[in-house]
């Protein structure tokens, strides 16, 4: 079987689901981002953080309907803003950046080996303040992109993409 597709109940499948992962979307302003990306939180056993000012509503029906029947489901943690959460942050786990500023890309990120693992990402059209680029800037991580043209991947891509190659690391890693 495939290391990523671990549907028995093994000690690597444990391995790959034991270790938390918190997925933090900073002033998300797109429900149906929000909506998919609370979707692959819960498909790959992670809590979503959202952190204020969001650009639309949770009672939004979009929102749950592109969670779909889900969204009730996913580990949902809304913050008053970045200084509220970055407070609780060392407890989460070791935070990674997703940017297209960033020089190191995402594969070649040892996601594997934290205890506790928190991937942020910044809202769909500004990214992650200048400050947080200061303070943490071997932290940061992208994603290849071949085109020029292409500026950035979509936001709920972008969540998927790295939950799953944390999912991926972690099942090679598993003993």
């Amino acid at each position: 079987m495939a290391p990523w597709i671990l549907w028995d109940r093994g000690p690597a499948r444990e391995r790959v689901f034991s270790v938390k992962t918190h997925v933090v979307l900073v002033h998300p302003q797109i429900h149906w981002n929000t909506g998919n990306a609370g979707r692959s939180c819960l498909a790959a056993g992670a809590t979503l953080h959202l952190i204020e000012p969001l650009g639309f509503s949770l009672d939004e029906r979009e929102v749950k309907r592109a969670g779909l029947d889900y969204w009730e489901h996913v580990d949902l943690r809304v913050w008053p803003s970045w200084e509220a959460f970055e407070v609780a942050l060392p407890g989460l786990g070791e935070p990674y950046f997703f940017s297209t500023k960033a020089s190191q890309l995402y594969w070649d990120a040892p996601l594997a080996a934290a205890e506790g693992l928190v991937l942020v990402f910044g809202c769909e059209t500004g990214g992650l303040p200048e400050s947080l680029h200061a303070r943490y800037p071997d932290r940061f991580l992208a994603m290849p992109l071949h085109s020029p043209r292409v500026r950035s991947l979509n936001l709920s891509t972008s969540v998927a993409i790295a939950l799953y190659e944390v999912l991926r690391q972690r099942a090679v890693s598993a003993p």
